[in-house]
């Protein structure tokens, strides 16, 4: 590595070569350092990146993390860890050194967060926070597991938020019955919300849907895919987990609605999708039918939640609501188990009669 001073600009130069993870030579430089003393602090950090030393800035790590994982995870989810990483955590611990910081550190940067009002006086919520911290969280575990680095001081701070909001709102069949009837003069809208509650789709799922996803004669609509908008383009992705990708037995009415609506779309094409909206679109018809029909204005996802709610009052054991939602059973079981018939007073009847044999 080299260090030079440039005499037309009077700024400094630095020329840093080096070998990479394959064996080969390369060369990368950086100009316009206004003193010589930056340019060897920027010197410092490309040699402790170049040899995994955890003694560089926790800026200086998020670029090698982000090397390391942003190719292996889908766009629109290193989207999210990139925001987060970018306005909650680097202007906190950018300029401290990974092995310097401590788990009073992140409590005290934990309390300003937790602290934290918007302009309306919201705090975050108790699920942002868990995800902000899990974000640092995963950068430590990181660097202790490919980088040396000693241990993950999240681990001795603790954590904070919480996984999941206690408060589960859902609409029953007759208040999604009220609301479907409001959103009857569009049928674009009517179909989309007709697909959430009786399928009990992602958002995601449904806008990507294409006519190719459905067998009329078998009665099924196939879930394997999910739409984002990110950065101005349309992303097709994956479905959510290995779990969502999942085939769904539609009922008689719902087959004849989305036939109906599909002759109705001239010249779409097979492999075309079929709600061509925006999430932002149906946040609005949420709100115009919500008020409409009289009924709770609840989140887009709520209505996923609504389509469980309906099948465990219908019976429905948690392993076959899992198959048809696509969650695991162990998850429908934990997150709606309020929701279930308590089995509480059988068992002990027949407890009693056991013990009497």
């Amino acid at each position: 590595m080299s260090i030079y001073k440039d005499t037309k600009t009077n700024t400094w130069r630095v020329i840093f070569r080096y070998t990479d993870w394959t064996g080969e030579r390369k060369q990368t430089q950086k100009r316009g350092f206004k003193t010589k003393r930056e340019a060897q602090s920027w010197e410092r950090e490309q040699l402790n990146k170049a040899a995994a030393d955890l003694d560089m800035t926790f800026k200086s790590f998020v670029e090698q993390y982000t090397a390391d994982i942003k190719p292996r995870i889908k766009e629109n989810t290193w989207a999210t860890k990139e925001h987060i990483i970018r306005t909650k955590l680097v202007p906190y611990f950018g300029k401290l050194k990974m092995c310097n910081i401590t788990a009073q550190q992140i409590i005290k940067w934990q309390n300003e967060m937790m602290d934290y009002k918007d302009e309306s006086g919201r705090p975050y919520s108790p699920v942002y926070l868990k995800s902000v911290q899990n974000q640092l969280s995963a950068i430590f575990n990181h660097a202790a597991k490919y980088y040396n680095l000693r241990e993950n001081p999240c681990t001795k701070a603790g954590s904070m938020g919480k996984k999941k909001n206690r408060e589960m709102l859902f609409w029953t069949k007759d208040e999604y019955l009220k609301f479907a009837d409001a959103m009857m003069d569009k049928p674009m809208s009517f179909y989309a919300f007709e697909m959430l509650y009786w399928c009990g789709i992602r958002e995601g799922e449904l806008l990507a849907l294409t006519p190719a996803d459905f067998d009329f004669e078998k009665s099924t609509v196939s879930i394997n895919k999910s739409y984002q908008r990110l950065n101005g383009r349309d992303i097709i992705t994956d479905p959510k987990t290995e779990k969502s990708n999942r085939m769904i037995q539609m009922p008689q009415f719902l087959c004849g609605e989305m036939q109906d609506f599909l002759k109705t779309l001239y010249g779409i094409k097979p492999s075309d999708r079929i709600f061509t909206i925006t999430k932002h679109y149906l946040h609005h018809e949420m709100d115009r039918g919500a008020k409409a029909a009289g009924v709770k204005r609840i989140r887009i996802h709520d209505i996923r939640h609504s389509h469980v709610s309906l099948l465990i009052d219908m019976g429905f054991s948690a392993i076959a609501i899992a198959d048809r939602v696509g969650h695991e059973s162990i998850d429908i079981t934990y997150n709606y188990a309020h929701l279930f018939p308590s089995k509480q007073a059988e068992m002990a009847q027949k407890l009693d009669l056991e013990r009497g044999t």
